[in-house]
């Protein structure tokens, strides 16, 4: 299992880091970086991912509170584990892809949390905007030396319920919960 980097925090911060370490920022790996989701469809499972447009993220190893995220995601590119699912979620009745082609996350607040940390930030869907709290962990990438920082996977995972931004098609087949995993590569801007 790889360590994560906030569970050993204070020794990368004393064998890594200058003693003035600051707030670093990354770029994400859109080719290796995937936003994925899944609902319940009945006893089966709607599974799909959404591509990223945008994502500016800062890091500070010393004060995880003065970490930022911010992603847009391209709603139109979505796809889905069933063909007619795809089509609907990017129908006016759920997503509403021609209306509003962009989702957005801002966070508003990081916290150490155990081994990682709790985001909690304004998820906006269908132009309504709503706090979501995901949890979030990190690891150097394989191949990596201890202490190396330059590249990075972030793991988000949290819930929303679609009905509360709107997205209420098909109710009486589809779960109201949606299940976000967001596995994301990213490298330090030098």
């Amino acid at each position: 299992m790889r360590p994560t980097i906030l569970a050993t925090l204070a020794a990368l911060a004393l064998t890594a880091l200058p003693a003035t370490a600051r707030p670093v920022p990354y770029i994400l790996e859109p080719a290796e970086s995937v936003v994925g989701f899944e609902t319940d469809f009945g006893p089966d499972l709607i599974t799909g991912d959404m591509p990223v447009k945008t994502a500016d993220l800062i890091l500070d190893f010393d004060r995880v509170e003065n970490s930022q995220i911010a992603v847009a995601l391209d709603v139109t590119g979505a796809q889905a584990s069933f063909p007619f699912a795809a089509q609907a979620l990017k129908g006016p009745k759920v997503l509403d892809s021609a209306s509003f082609p962009e989702m957005s996350f801002q966070s508003t607040r990081v916290t150490p949390q155990g081994e990682g940390a709790a985001v909690e930030g304004l998820l906006t869907i269908r132009g309504v905007t709503r706090p979501v709290s995901l949890d979030a962990m990190i690891w150097r990438q394989k191949g990596h030396a201890e202490g190396d920082l330059s590249q990075l996977t972030v793991r988000l995972t949290g819930a929303v319920l679609r009905s509360d931004y709107g997205a209420t098609g098909w109710a009486d087949m589809v779960g109201d919960e949606v299940r976000l995993t967001i596995l994301a590569r990213i490298a330090r801007v030098d």
